[in-house]
């Protein structure tokens, strides 16, 4: 499954070093970091889903986040 796309991930990274002055600013993202951030999402939502079960709830919600 494919949550996160290394096109958005390189926009997001220009995105926040915008207003930086920093001469070793990041350029590029290597490929193993939509690997890491796909695994840290699902197990984000793993631990979101027992939550919102622990609760007797079949919506996941922010909150459970």
């Amino acid at each position: 499954m494919t949550l996160i796309v290394k096109s958005n991930i390189k926009k997001v990274v220009k995105e926040l070093q915008k207003n930086s002055e920093d001469k070793n600013s990041i350029t590029s993202v290597a490929e193993e970091v939509g690997i890491a951030l796909e695994r840290k999402i699902e197990n984000l939502l793993d631990d979101a889903i027992k939550r919102a079960k622990a609760n007797a709830r079949r919506t996941l919600q922010a909150r459970d986040l």
